[in-house]
């Protein structure tokens, strides 16, 4: 099985999904991570921009992903950028991918570049291409998920969890390899947080730690 996990920035695709990422690739499939935008100056210094990509290409690395894509979209900046390009510049990566799980951000995220890279893969895995992916979820992402105005909307109601009971340690160590993004607890980026936020979710369905996600389309065989 082949599975994509879209990522904004550098590090979300630890915080919402490093574990099934370890679990996944440990299970033999597949797993690719395309992160989507890159920052630049003036608002990112491009010593720290290349810090954040090698400590992405190791964390990933660390946790079985093949490989892991790079879009090069400003981060903070997406709105200034054609929808179509960026529509296209995840067309191009489900293309190549041809993925049978895919794992976006969460809608509500409180993150601008969330929602806009969310609207951008849903064009791209619209179900009528001749790969059509069997499931998509939504990740919650500490720092960004829950975080924006409270409403319906924004809310992160989980319908799927997964068992990472056996690769969440391997979770928040991959999540000490991105110095430039961690932080100490309480601070949301910190491995004490992925470890809060883990045992609560694995807490509500019986597990010693889980990732939660919505369900947001599943094709039956």
């Amino acid at each position: 099985m082949n599975i994509l996990v879209i990522a904004p920035h550098p590090d979300d695709e630890v915080l919402g999904c490093g574990g099934t990422i370890a679990k996944r690739s440990a299970q033999g499939h597949n797993v690719y991570v395309c992160v989507v935008t890159k920052g630049c100056e003036p608002l990112f210094h491009e010593d720290f921009v290349e810090q954040g990509r090698d400590e992405c290409r190791r964390a990933d690395a660390f946790l079985g992903v093949k490989d892991t894509f790079f879009l090069d979209f400003p981060a903070a900046m997406l709105e200034e950028i054609p929808r179509y390009k960026l529509n296209d510049g995840l067309l191009s990566v489900v293309r190549r991918v041809k993925p049978d799980e895919v794992y976006i951000p969460h809608r509500g995220d409180m993150q601008i570049d969330h929602k806009m890279v969310v609207d951008a893969a849903m064009v791209a895995l619209r179900p009528k291409y001749e790969h059509k992916v069997k499931r998509i979820y939504a990740y919650e992402t500490l720092s960004e998920t829950g975080w924006d105005i409270p409403n319906t909307t924004n809310e992160f109601i989980p319908t799927v969890y997964e068992d990472i009971s056996s690769t969440l340690d391997k979770k928040m160590k991959a999540m000490e390899i991105f110095r430039s993004q961690l932080a100490e607890f309480p601070n949301a980026r910190s491995v004490g947080a992925i470890e809060a936020l883990a045992k609560y979710r694995g807490s509500t369905v019986t597990v010693n730690a889980a990732e939660a996600f919505v369900l947001i389309r599943e094709i039956k065989d």
